[in-house]
């Protein structure tokens, strides 16, 4: 039998999580309402799928794909608010596994160093999402509205077009502080992922700011979301709280732009489009603060219950 490696390991483990998550999605999608699915109930298929596949496309490349889809579902309100994180998470997960197979095939990187990080992100993200998934619409809208700016500037700094970050380095993998001090912040991005604050971005900057080789980023960023995301998920799925019908649409659209983008496309000049998608998110931002905002004073506006007067 042929000698099983960190790397080939890591790949048995991550079939096995896409095996199980699937058995877990099917079982969701049986159950789920779909009556209370979308926001919009003109939401047709096509235009979920498409938003799926740019979003793939994007993210395969380095950009992201959380703060595109979430100012997509909000912009021709596709998916109400409060089932956001959950679709998010839900819906990408296929596609970011094949992008995870992929890059870490193709992108040599420390294996020790890949599978701290990943862990550190899975174990983030499995207490984030338990504790979002109760959270109410207002606090997810706050939430999201908060972490889409932080998202913004990281893509800035992450663009080699501003030089506000070093380069990175020649590094392949982390020892000592270096590694502690990776393991420890790729733990809370984990967190932040299931309200919406990609991942990518951040670790981007992360592994440059660490002095690593940037195209590090590839695989331990993907990885670590091929991970965690499942776990995200599956706990979003049992708690009813994401949309069936815009995870599908993510899901179909998804998996061919990921092969269109690593294989075919490969690279694109994305310095404007990073700058369009920072605008974006940032109304994006303000629009659900705002919403959360009005929401709150319509409530307390409203009229509450008479009381009742005794005969």
């Amino acid at each position: 039998m042929a000698h099983l490696d960190a790397r080939d390991i890591l790949f048995l483990a991550l079939g096995l999580f896409a095996v199980a998550y699937v058995a877990i999605l099917v079982t969701g999608l049986r159950q789920s309402s779909e009556a209370s699915d979308s926001a919009d109930a003109k939401a047709g298929a096509p235009a979920l799928v498409a938003t799926g596949f740019v979003t793939n496309f994007f993210d395969t490349l380095g950009i992201g794909s959380f703060a595109t889809t979430t100012t997509i579902f909000r912009h021709w309100r596709l998916v109400r608010d409060e089932r956001i994180p959950g679709t998010l998470n839900v819906g990408h997960t296929l596609p970011t596994i094949v992008q995870a197979y992929i890059y870490t095939r193709l992108v040599p990187v420390d294996s020790r160093t890949l599978i701290f990080m990943i862990l550190a992100a899975v174990l983030g993200a499995w207490l984030g999402a338990g504790v979002v998934a109760g959270w109410p619409r207002r606090r997810i809208q706050i939430g999201m509205g908060v972490t889409l700016p932080i998202l913004a500037v990281a893509m800035l700094l992450a663009s080699s077009q501003l030089g506000a970050l070093p380069g990175g380095g020649a590094l392949l993998g982390l020892n000592g502080s270096r590694l502690a001090i990776a393991v420890t912040t790729n733990f809370v991005l984990g967190a932040f992922m299931t309200i919406g604050l990609g991942l990518y971005a951040p670790c981007m900057i992360l592994v440059s700011l660490c002095g690593m080789n940037p195209t590090t980023a590839f695989p331990i960023m993907m990885g670590s979301c091929a991970f965690l995301m499942p776990i995200a998920s599956a706990r979003f799925i049992r708690a009813g709280c994401f949309d069936r019908r815009a995870s599908l649409g993510l899901l179909v659209g998804g998996i061919p732009a990921v092969l269109i983008a690593a294989f075919i496309v490969k690279s694109l000049p994305l310095g404007t489009v990073r700058w369009l998608v920072v605008v974006v998110v940032l109304y994006t931002a303000a629009n659900l603060l705002l919403t959360a905002y009005r929401e709150r004073a319509g409530a307390a506006l409203s009229p509450g219950p008479k009381p009742e007067i005794a005969a």
